[in-house]
């Protein structure tokens, strides 16, 4: 290893920390070998100035003295004991009165007892735990790596301990030049009079916002120790910021041995087998201050976070994404990004929504076909069940018709084609608005080939290598027939899975055919008048909850088929388990959509000869004013359900969690002293991030852009309820990041991953399906068949409200009550109605009279309509999709002014180069011709 790095200071008064965390402070290195001193001295002091000279860090030589004599890493004698101490009224009147920076720095919790190393990791074990060993060896290989450790009991529970980690300057420079970390470097002189020439560069280090931001406008490069002069270092214990260390650390952690001579690495392993119960970076302090942040300023990033952020106050301001994404990593800062631009894209289509509904309340007292059904006394409808089932009066199903026009009006089928050219136009907008952000913050370089193996996958294919063709380095590799069987046996459990949905929504099926009947023959008479829609209510209650308990197994299943894929990097990871569990929920959340959307009522039969569910129950009838009903109550249902359900998981949870908490510490230690925690203990309480990232808040808007697009033809408020659901969702998740949570690592990310490709999918569906529901479910098709072809105005090309006059009576067909089967014949004769028994009543159908040629066929006018609805399904797709590959085309994926800059930035940088290599061969043949030694044929 080398003894010396540019730029990099000799170790010097440096703290050298012990196994145990013990530090041997104050103790300078450069010592002097004493001439009349003892032998043994001398000798001690030259090995260790020699060891100083060639090792690459001192603390490497401690810690290996320091194992040889201490038996267990788990000693409380190594630990410094937590005291429980007041807080004082006023902690700045310390500061006022003289106090200096390293006792500030021991009192705020964020640094090492000798208040100058800062703590950028720590790990959380039980002295209880029996993996003591995994830990001792796994802590010792920390040691060795150059990582310097402390250890601290809790203040409320001494069987918890807090391995405080710093990594010294050494080691953030030798990782973060591995793992490619850019940060700012200065420009030579020979460049800058090139400055005033380059466009805006992407690392902008806001003054506003903090004061220790040294740079307003400055470039990036991977960091090189080689090269180390020219990065802007004015001070290197904030050269790398809290997250950038973090990161480093965490890398160093998941590549860590814990068991010696064996291939079991990383930390994630000793989380999960319970030698350690945590492990998090810190946040910076509180995110209170009892001075206002307007006269006092910021005291710190979170706290700059909570006032500008994730303060309710102030949900109707831009979101700081820059501050986002220092604080937190671009992932998490991408993800809110996307979050504000899907919000503010909802606008529009939440405006258009609600002009949709209402246009149909204020066309509703002009609606002829409402108003015929609401006149329609003297029609008598066939009972919608077996035998309990009563016959009813059209009319009395007024209110459904009135609210079916509610939805499926004029203008639903524009809402519709809007719809899916926004889901267009939210995509395309959505690329140029993510290639800014990637160029703003430095991401247009980073590949995913820079990301590193997962430390499961090198310890499984350790033994099996090949060369990179990107890098030339030998890396782990795993064989192809290996590959294709895991995937094998992936996918049969990812079908095996969508076949037990298929199950849950067939026994929802059974139960609504089932309790129709049981309802119909209910003693209420509000539920017995309206058993249908009790019967829908009640099943759309029972499917959210089977809903979220299959969720809770689907994740067990997605998260074991995806290990047993042992996917290469984390984003192939990642990848993999997103896609499963999307798949898994999105047939688990719209299975039953789909049911009531296109198969509900379509495979009755007609009376007489009804179609039975195994030879025994009779399929479910839509309601008499059409289906159309069914699905607005199952959407709106589910919608709010899953929002109410997510929003309290999401911060209703973490909050009661940490009350309890703080309530527990109370009642232990009492009110009457307040504890004065240091920042790890604090965060120690908070809880802990999701273990699948943001997996869980990018599903929950995912599954919300379904609902709002898919089957938005029948549901035009579902933008708007999704608009005020995502307002609150971006300030909830603001203030669960600050104050609720755990500080997450900061991760990078150039996109939203897989993500986008199943936004891009959802969109294709949404055409397909709306065609469908416009099509099939609603009556948009047969009214504009029956207005043009059979109405008062056939054959005139007009189809006005007055073209509509008799559409309910042509709708509707005859049938004989004599000609019930036996299980189906109604208990009722109908004689409530006329005083007579009925001996005819009416359902929805295209079908002959019981007496006509061929009783019970299908009419012409039945051919038209299925004709009709084909051909829209077909022109209404091809029209869409022509319009969506036309916006995608003409919307470029990089704006023309950030491809400029881009263009113009490598033209500069190229003639940087080309200047300063010029100057330096120029300078060259100075020296030369100055020593004698010019030659002839030199260039230029």
């Amino acid at each position: 290893m080398e003894a010396s790095f540019s730029g990099i200071s000799n170790g010097k008064n440096k703290v050298f920390h012990a196994e145990g965390g013990v530090g041997l402070q104050g103790h300078q290195l450069d010592m002097q070998i004493l001439p009349d001193g003892p032998k043994s001295e001398v000798d001690f002091s030259e090995i260790l100035n020699a060891i100083q000279e060639m090792a690459k860090d001192v603390n490497i030589l401690f810690d290996e003295l320091e194992a040889v004599n201490s038996p267990c890493k788990d000693d409380d004698s190594l630990l410094h004991p937590g005291n429980l101490t007041s807080t004082s009224e006023d902690a700045s009147r310390l500061e006022a009165g003289g106090e200096t920076v390293r006792d500030r720095n021991k009192a705020n919790g964020l640094y090492f007892r000798d208040g100058k190393c800062r703590i950028d990791y720590i790990l959380v074990y039980r002295k209880s735990s029996p993996q003591t060993e995994k830990r001792e060896v796994f802590e010792r290989n920390i040691r060795a790596e150059g990582l310097q450790m402390e250890k601290e009991s809790s203040l409320v529970n001494s069987d918890v301990i807090f391995v405080k980690l710093h990594a010294p300057w050494e080691v953030l420079g030798r990782y973060a030049e591995q793992m490619n970390v850019r940060m700012p470097f200065r420009i030579d002189k020979q460049i800058s009079r090139f400055r005033r020439w380059l466009p805006k560069k992407p690392m902008r280090l806001d003054k506003e916002t903090l004061p220790d931001l040294e740079e307003n406008d400055c470039y990036t490069a991977p960091f090189s120790q080689q090269r180390i002069h020219h990065f802007i270092i004015h001070n290197k214990d904030t050269f790398f910021n809290n997250a950038t260390r973090s990161r480093i650390v965490h890398h160093i952690l998941q590549r860590i041995k814990y068991e010696e001579g064996k291939n079991k690495i990383g930390l994630n392993r000793l989380l999960t087998n319970g030698s350690y119960e945590a492990a998090f970076p810190l946040h910076e302090g509180s995110y209170r201050s009892k001075n206002s942040i307007k006269t006092h300023g910021a005291v710190n990033h979170r706290h700059l976070l909570y006032e500008c952020w994730a303060s309710w106050g102030v949900w109707y301001k831009y979101q700081p994404l820059d501050l986002v994404r220092r604080y937190f990593g671009e992932k998490i800062g991408l993800y809110f990004a996307w979050l504000g631009w899907y919000t503010g894209m909802l606008f529009p289509a939440a405006f258009i929504g609600l002009f949709v509904f209402l246009y149909g309340v204020t066309t509703l007292d002009h609606c002829q076909v409402s108003k015929e059904v609401c006149q329609a006394t003297d029609i008598i409808m066939c009972p919608v069940c077996d035998k309990y089932c009563p016959f009813m009066r059209l009319s009395d199903s007024c209110v459904y018709a009135k609210v079916t026009h509610l939805f499926d009006n004029g203008a639903t089928v524009f809402f519709a084609v809007f719809m899916a050219v926004w889901a267009t136009v939210f995509l395309e907008f959505w690329k140029r608005r993510r290639a800014v952000i990637a160029y703003d913050w430095d991401l247009i370089d980073w590949e995913e080939e820079e990301e590193e193996i997962r430390p499961q996958f090198e310890a499984k294919y350790s033994k099996k290598e090949r060369m990179n063709p990107i890098s030339g380095k030998p890396e782990p590799y795993q064989a192809f027939t290996d590959k294709c069987s895991r995937l094998i046996v992936s996918a049969s459990g990812i079908f095996f899975m969508i076949c037990v949905v298929i199950a849950a929504v067939f026994g929802i099926v059974i139960y609504r055919v089932v309790t129709v009947s049981t309802f119909a023959a209910f003693k209420w008479a509000l539920i017995r008048n309206n058993s249908q829609v009790a019967t829908t209510g009640t099943a759309v209650c029972i499917n959210f909850c089977i809903i979220m308990l299959l969720n809770v197994l689907y994740e067990k299943v997605a998260l074991l088929l995806t290990n047993l894929e042992q996917p290469r990097t984390e984003s192939e990871w990642e990848n993999s388990f997103t896609l499963k569990m999307f798949l898994f929920q999105f047939v688990n959340l719209n299975s039953s959509t789909f049911y009531i959307a296109f198969f509900l009522g379509r495979f009755t039969g007609h009376p007489g000869a009804y179609l039975r569910l195994i030879n025994r129950w009779r399929l479910e009838e839509c309601h008499p004013s059409g289906c159309l009903i069914d699905l607005c109550m199952q959407m709106g249902i589910i919608m709010v359900l899953k929002q109410t359900w997510n929003n309290f998981m999401e911060l209703g949870y973490p909050l009661i969690q940490n009350w309890w908490t703080r309530r527990k510490v109370r009642q232990e230690h009492g009110t009457e002293r307040k504890i004065n925690f240091p920042q790890w203990e604090k965060d120690y309480n908070l809880q802990p991030m999701n273990a699948y990232g943001l997996f869980d808040e990018y599903l929950e808007m995912i599954l919300q852009f379904g609902f709002t697009t898919i089957f938005v033809a029948a549901f035009p408020l579902a933008p708007l309820l999704a608009l005020l659901n995502n307002i609150i969702e971006i300030r909830l998740d603001a203030y669960k990041f600050v104050t609720q949570w755990r500080r997450p690592l900061a991760s990078r990310a150039k996109d939203i991953g897989i993500w986008y490709g199943i936004l891009e999918g959802i969109g294709i569906l949404s055409v397909i399906t709306n065609a469908f529901v416009i099509a099939i479910t609603s009556d948009f098709i047969p009214r504009l068949v029956y207005a043009y072809k059979y109405g008062p105005c056939a054959g005139q090309g007009e189809a006005g409200q007055k073209c509509m006059v008799g559409y309910v009576n042509a709708s509707l067909s005859v049938f004989r009550i004599s000609d019930f089967e036996n299980r189906s014949e109604p208990e009722s004769d109908g004689s409530e109605f006329s005083g007579t028994p009925l001996k005819y009543c009416r359902y929805r159908d295209y079908r002959d009279p019981p007496h006509s040629l061929a009783p019970y066929g299908y009419t012409l006018q039945f051919w038209h309509v299925l004709a009709a609805r084909l051909a829209f399904i077909i022109v209404f797709e091809h029209l869409v999709f022509c319009i969506k590959h036309l916006i995608s085309y003409l919307i470029p994926d990089l704006p023309k002014d950030l491809r400029d800059r881009m263009r113009r930035e490598k033209y500069l940088i190229q003639e940087m180069m080309y200047e300063a290599e010029l100057e330096r061969l120029q300078k060259e043949r100075k020296e030369r011709k100055k020593n004698g030694k010019a030659h002839h044929n030199e260039w230029p």
